[in-house]
């Protein structure tokens, strides 16, 4: 079929960088992420039953959200740049694919981070979570 774009049929995660800013401006890359975790969750259920129905029913309520966990490699500079910005009110942008290709989620909210567990024959880690503060938006790319 002449002159049809092909479609993608899915995503890397090869070039995904979380940013962060003081106000939603200008954006900095927090630190290089190994992992990010879901941008959303389920609603809660509201309880609609009455007594005409046979099983319970139920129409969805809040959304809830977990707080957002990202890994990282642990160095001293990247874990103490990234805590100098901990427990104070930011914009979060996390761009999904190289330049954020597969669309680019921002929100606010505020983050911690802790250095994880070692072991034996492994890099050291730290976890950055991320308590959001408004609703995640999705947007097709950066404007």
């Amino acid at each position: 079929m002449a002159g049809e774009a092909a479609k993608v049929k899915a995503v890397s995660t090869i070039g995904t960088i979380l940013e962060h800013s003081a106000d939603g401006v200008a954006w900095t890359k927090l630190c290089p992420i190994q992992s990010f975790p879901a941008l959303g969750g389920a609603p809660e259920q509201i309880e609609v039953t009455d007594l005409e129905d046979e099983q319970q029913a139920f129409i969805p309520g809040v959304q809830s959200v977990d707080a957002m966990e990202f890994s990282a490699n642990y160095t001293i500079e990247t874990y103490k740049a990234v805590k100098a910005k901990e427990g104070s009110v930011g914009h979060y942008r996390i761009k999904l694919g190289k330049n954020g290709a597969a669309g680019v989620a921002t929100w606010q909210g505020q983050h911690s981070v802790y250095i994880n567990e070692g072991e034996g024959n492994a890099a050291i880690q730290m976890t950055i979570s991320v308590f959001p503060s408004t609703k995640i938006e999705v947007e097709a790319s950066v404007s």
